[in-house]
């Protein structure tokens, strides 16, 4: 690859490649306060390429490839490269992570423990998520949580969050312009724009947390709660995982554990300020 660069983003070390030196300058501004870790062996490797060298300069679309591809899945053009970047290395780590239980859910912490949030997209975990991180929580991550099959414990998977359409108002009104990337406008999901964790998220990624509350969110509806059952969130989980049937019986006693001993809660929200209420009453409860 002619341009490259590193990033260590909770336990994973990516090195990412690409034809083009725009896609790893905008990752290197967007990635800037998160360790390189130029010496030890990448644990997951992202390319970004042109499929005939003259559409490096022709109409440039930017192929995604790596350890582990999709071989149907369409380019992007060059203006969404760091887009592509993103969606490199979120393919590697749902693809081929192994260490731990994968799952697809956001995460924050407070005083050593976490609340898991899962949900399809547009649940809206991600937003509520970024949001905890400006209230007094440690973001942990809005795409990926890592449960250690060892111990329990939830590990930070802090990559920089991906706001859609109407959550990048909401999060621009909030926080400093400088931690926002590039606006990426005609994406196949909108609008997106990425979100710099706060210094202290970066800082803490490698400290775990034991999970305290398992949520479920549904943006749109009437504020309300549901108590989640353990088979149910052990099936909801399963659905959310990418590697649980690779990682075999450490898998199931992992996801096991989690359900038996973390309670779980379906909880349906209007707007964001009625979300974080209800995550702070059903924490209260959960840590009381």
């Amino acid at each position: 690859m002619r341009h490259s660069t590193r990033i260590t983003v909770g336990p994973v070390r990516f090195r990412i490649g690409s034809d083009w030196r725009a896609p790893i300058a905008a990752l290197e501004t967007l990635y800037a306060d998160y360790p390189g870790d130029p010496v030890r062996p990448a644990d997951a490797t992202v390319r970004l390429f042109a499929a005939r060298p003259w559409r490096r300069w022709l109409r440039p679309s930017v192929h995604i490839g790596g350890d582990f591809i999709v071989p149907d899945a369409l380019p992007l053009p060059l203006s969404m490269g760091l887009l592509a970047a993103e969606m490199g290395m979120n393919l590697q780590v749902a693809l081929g992570w192994r260490r731990h239980l994968l799952l697809h859910a956001s995460a924050a912490a407070r005083d050593g423990r976490s609340v898991l949030m899962s949900g399809i997209s547009g649940s809206g975990k991600s937003t509520l998520a970024a949001l905890l991180g400006e209230s007094g929580w440690r973001l942990m991550g809005d795409e990926f949580t890592m449960i250690d099959p060892g111990s329990g414990d939830a590990l930070a998977f802090p990559r920089a969050v991906s706001l859609k359409n109407e959550a990048i108002g909401e999060m621009a009104a909030r926080v400093d312009a400088a931690r926002l990337g590039p606006l990426l406008s005609g994406t196949p999901k909108g609008d997106i724009q990425h979100l710099i964790p706060r210094p202290e998220a970066v800082a803490a990624m490698h400290e775990p947390a034991r999970p305290a509350l398992l949520l479920f969110p549904r943006f749109g509806d009437a504020a309300a709660i549901e108590r989640i059952g353990e088979g149910e969130a052990f099936v909801r989980l399963t659905e959310a995982s990418t590697n649980y049937t690779a990682l075999g019986e450490a898998g199931f006693g992992a996801l096991t554990r989690l359900v038996r001993t973390v309670p779980a809660f379906g909880i349906s929200y209007p707007d964001s300020a009625a979300g974080l209420a209800l995550v702070e009453e059903l924490w209260a409860e959960a840590v009381s």
